[in-house]
């Protein structure tokens, strides 16, 4: 069943949320933008949801919540949570319910297609800041291709390697946990971030 998306902190605060975000913050904007959108989504949201049974978490807190963890970079549903209401796992699992009935892509087209956003969009180019990406790769997680490097010590996601001085570059090393990742130098004469400078 699909839950109501009403807001509740009367309950638990004198002073309502959105009275702590300053007046010029650029979520009021965003929010402003994703409420309108959400409510054209409506129709699509109440086609995944039965009638009976416990109000689930609403869809639109689902995906503003999913919006804050991408503004905010905040890496896993766990992180999110701070509320016991929202457990990580129902959370997620209610996530996927949106993603499997094509939720995210109905949800980027009415944003997109909101008056406040056409005007910001262009078909002429598209430009990305590659230094504000957060790759899902740590500098140990590079290995040498050719599986010649020693293994990390005392286990664990986050076990100790001993890598400085070891000279790695695209070519020999890839990384175990995002294969896509890629070592970068910030500029001409700097080290890359997993290189060892000397």
């Amino acid at each position: 069943m699909r839950g109501e998306d009403r807001r509740s902190e009367e309950m638990f605060s004198y002073v309502r949320a959105d009275k702590r975000v300053p007046s010029d913050h650029p979520l009021r904007a965003i929010r402003a933008i994703v409420d309108a959108a959400l409510a054209d989504l409506s129709p699509a949201f109440m086609k995944l949801y039965s009638d009976l049974g416990r109000p689930s978490i609403p869809p639109e807190r689902l995906l503003r919540a999913l919006l804050l963890q991408a503004f905010y970079t905040v890496r896993s549903e766990r992180q999110l949570m701070d509320d016991a209401v929202w457990d990580p796992t129902v959370f997620s699992k209610n996530r996927d319910r949106l993603l499997d009935g094509d939720i995210a892509r109905k949800f980027l087209g009415a944003v997109l297609s909101q008056p406040r956003v056409r005007g910001l969009l262009s078909a002429e180019h598209f430009t990305v800041d590659g230094t504000l990406i957060e790759a899902w790769a740590s500098l140990k997680s590079f290995q040498p291709k050719d599986g010649s490097g020693t293994p990390p010590t005392g286990g664990g996601r986050n076990a100790e390697r001993g890598f400085h001085g070891e000279k790695r570059s695209n070519d020999t090393h890839a990384s175990t946990t995002d294969p896509d990742a890629r070592p970068f130098r910030k500029g001409p004469g700097m080290c890359a971030e997993s290189d060892a400078c000397q």
